[in-house]
């Protein structure tokens, strides 16, 4: 059986991609990194992921996902910021979902700050 590919899209497998972040053997470098994993995050499953790379002003106290959604595709559109030295960062993304039989995608500006040296979300604009 052929390694799973990551949800991200980059075409590498999710163990050498976004699934070393949601171990924690590796943090994300750049604001566009975090948004992949974040994606992944919801494609596999992982509130626990999504809530820990969540700014402590913003983060909700629970995160429940949708079992009947199935996230089938990620586009990123374009970002500003969010570079190696950088605090702060917007990646613009189209998610693509299935659900009971309907389709349908998310378009979204995602902020990320640095805090304590790490890359977290902290809110997003829905794009129309």
């Amino acid at each position: 059986m052929a390694p799973r590919r990551c949800p991200c899209g980059t075409g590498l497998t999710h163990a050498e991609c976004c699934g070393r972040l949601h171990d924690g053997t590796a943090t994300a470098a750049t604001a566009e990194q975090l948004m992949r994993s974040r994606y992944s995050a919801f494609a596999v499953g992982d509130p626990a992921y999504l809530l820990a790379t969540w700014h402590h002003s913003t983060r909700p106290g629970r995160l429940e996902l949708d079992p009947d959604v199935r996230w089938t595709g990620l586009e990123v559109l374009g970002r500003i910021g969010g570079s190696l030295p950088a605090t702060e960062g917007t990646v613009s993304f189209r998610a693509h979902w299935v659900a009971g039989g309907a389709r349908g995608a998310q378009e979204e500006d995602s902020r990320f700050v640095r805090e304590g040296g790490r890359w977290v979300y902290l809110d997003g604009d829905a794009r129309s």
